[in-house]
């Protein structure tokens, strides 16, 4: 079998594994959410931060949320390192926006951060916040999920069929599920262009 065909046979093994639960409970967690007027913010560091601008787009655009994404603002994100860390980036800029119980943040990551091992402590650290000002959580993970999927009130664990490959499945499910998500009927609020051309 050529890499190509691995690859994707693995992609199709990984679809057949996704847990339809833990998917469900995000649908349940982020309706709840917008039904209660809260704001919804997508965080994730490399392709992580590069999905959650695209799921922003696609949350507020198609499911009517107000959703933001701190990554976006270069300038305020690179500010906020300079001054105060990478650790705490986004956790000040969640404060900044004055997150509160009635809000959700949205996490992508390949691995879910990692306090024991140090490992995207600016996720950790915007967990912990959210987590402490009542702030509900999701996520979309590999691995064994981390801190996040530890922390999280709904969170899909993409299944690890190849270790060599976890990135790149990781973050390929990762735009899977956040599709899904937004085209679920209980949160798409508006149709897509290319639906609604026929």
């Amino acid at each position: 079998m050529t890499f190509i065909q691995q690859y994707l046979s693995q992609a199709a093994d990984i679809a057949g594994k996704i847990d339809a639960s833990a998917v469900e409970r995000m649908v349940g967690v982020l309706a709840d959410t917008r039904k209660r007027g809260g704001r919804l913010f997508l965080i994730g560091s490399g392709g992580g931060a590069g999905h959650a601008s695209h799921a922003t787009c696609d949350f507020r655009k198609i499911g009517g949320f107000e959703a933001y994404c701190p990554t976006d603002n270069v300038s305020e994100l690179s500010a906020r390192i300079n001054d105060d860390g990478w650790d705490t980036s986004v956790a000040n800029w969640l404060k900044g926006s004055r997150i509160g119980s009635d809000d959700c943040i949205f996490v992508f990551s390949v691995g879910g951060g990692s306090e024991e091992k140090n490992i995207s402590m600016n996720l950790v650290n915007a967990v912990r916040l959210a987590k402490d000002v009542g702030a509900r959580v999701v996520g979309v993970v590999g691995r064994d999920g981390g801190y996040t999927a530890q922390h999280a009130d709904a969170c899909v664990i993409v299944p690890t069929v190849e270790p060599a490959l976890v990135t790149a499945h990781t973050e390929a499910f990762q735009a899977v599920v956040w599709h899904l998500l937004v085209s679920h009927p209980s949160l798409q609020q508006h149709e897509m262009k290319w639906e609604s051309t026929r």
